[in-house]
């Protein structure tokens, strides 16, 4: 075995951040336009962190928002990595692999076209997610699908060290095949579990809660969160009120990280309407070794990983030959 940093050296150099080691150790939703109304919560969560997403660039000339996986909030057990990225042609995200995790492209806004190694190609638009469980190891590349700026999210779910070496797996859900609710000037995308008696039809090898929120102007929602579960927002658009009505207005672009408790309510209090996204997710309280789009639990599974990928096998055989087109 040839020493992990030659074998570095023939990756890009965009794909590899600094080494990283961190140990770590039923839904439902109401909603009311009053702001007199009393969420049902035994133990209302609060937002105990604050984050704004900056941008920064990746890729071959894509510019995101990283909310998560940043220096002030690295990882959030199982969450790794939360970008609100845009990018137009040329720019992109050109062939690159992915191994012990999953990651799920929302699309806000035009459309991304994908191929990967493994024969998946298509391209998904505004409102279709993407839901890619990369397992032992993929290869793939994400591109614009037509001029100016193509908007959307993509969160990185860490995966269980018994699921890393996983085969692969690939869930695409169109736009309208996504359940939808809407009451009482709420409306709400359920991409993953449940809310306001509807559920997704993706399957989460992590178990995740996804939801895409919008609140008209005075409206307000309480949803029940798993009390166990580890839980973020980050709002796209307008500014809210959340955990407590005598909390301050959070504008777009933040990430605001949820305390412990039974669910989470929040109000649009302003004049325009508010969108933000709700996800919540089991905690593996296993160690994150992160090598740019390797993350094991060791580091001998990294370099593991690095040679794997420089000598297509064991998960990569595949990229021997494979180039997108």
């Amino acid at each position: 075995m040839k020493s992990s940093l030659a074998l570095i050296f023939k990756l890009p150099a965009i794909l590899f951040p600094r080494f990283s080691i961190i140990p770590t150790t039923a839904i439902s939703a109401t909603m009311s336009t009053s702001d007199h109304s009393s969420p049902a919560f035994d133990r209302p969560r609060s937002v105990v962190k604050k984050v704004l997403a900056k941008l920064q660039h990746e890729g071959d000339g894509a510019v995101v928002r990283r909310g998560i996986g940043r220096s002030d909030l690295k990882n959030l057990d199982p969450f790794l990595m939360l970008d609100d990225f845009s990018v137009s042609p040329p720019a992109g995200f050109p062939d690159h692999p992915h191994r012990g995790f999953e990651t799920v492209t929302y699309m806000l806004q035009g459309g991304i076209t994908h191929q990967d190694f493994a024969g998946h190609k298509g391209t998904i638009r505004t409102g279709d997610v993407q839901w890619m469980t990369a397992g032992r190891g993929i290869i793939h590349s994400e591109m614009p699908a037509g001029e100016g700026p193509q908007k959307g999210l993509q969160l990185w779910i860490n995966l269980a060290a018994h699921d890393k070496m996983m085969e692969p797996k690939y869930q695409e859900i169109l736009s309208n095949d996504i359940p939808r609710a809407e009451n009482d000037g709420v409306e709400v995308n359920v991409i993953a579990g449940e809310s306001m008696g509807v559920h997704s039809p993706i399957y989460t090898q992590t178990p995740t809660m996804y939801l895409d929120f919008t609140l008209k102007p005075k409206a307000q929602v309480h949803q029940s969160i798993p009390e166990t579960w580890t839980s973020f927002v980050y709002i796209i658009d307008g500014e809210g009120v959340f955990g407590s009505l005598n909390s301050s207005r959070v504008a777009a672009h933040h990430v605001l990280v949820l305390g412990p408790g039974d669910g989470l309510s929040v109000w649009n209090r302003s004049s325009n309407p508010l969108r933000f996204i709700l996800v919540a997710g089991k905690p593996l309280n296993e160690p994150i070794v992160q090598h740019g789009p390797f993350v094991m639990n060791s580091q001998s599974e990294i370099d593991q990983a690095i040679e794997d990928y420089h000598y297509a096998k064991n998960g990569f055989e595949m990229a021997k030959h494979w180039r997108s087109q």
